[in-house]
């Protein structure tokens, strides 16, 4: 079930989390980690949004 949308940050910065449903890992292979930075620089170049720090992780 999805969360309730949160309030909006004044100073516009988030903590943003994926979660494995069941707790399964979501990147598995190293293979995904780059599929995911990839997907995400793409996107950001898009976009005016700033990435102060990233950790890809299993599962958290």
């Amino acid at each position: 079930m999805p969360r309730v949308a949160r309030i909006k940050s004044k100073s516009k910065i988030y903590h943003v989390i994926i979660r494995g449903i069941n707790q399964q890992n979501i990147f598995s292979l190293d293979e995904d980690d780059e599929k995911f930075m990839a997907i995400l620089a793409k996107h950001h170049k898009k976009s005016e949004y700033e990435i102060y720090a990233y950790c890809l992780m299993a599962n958290h």
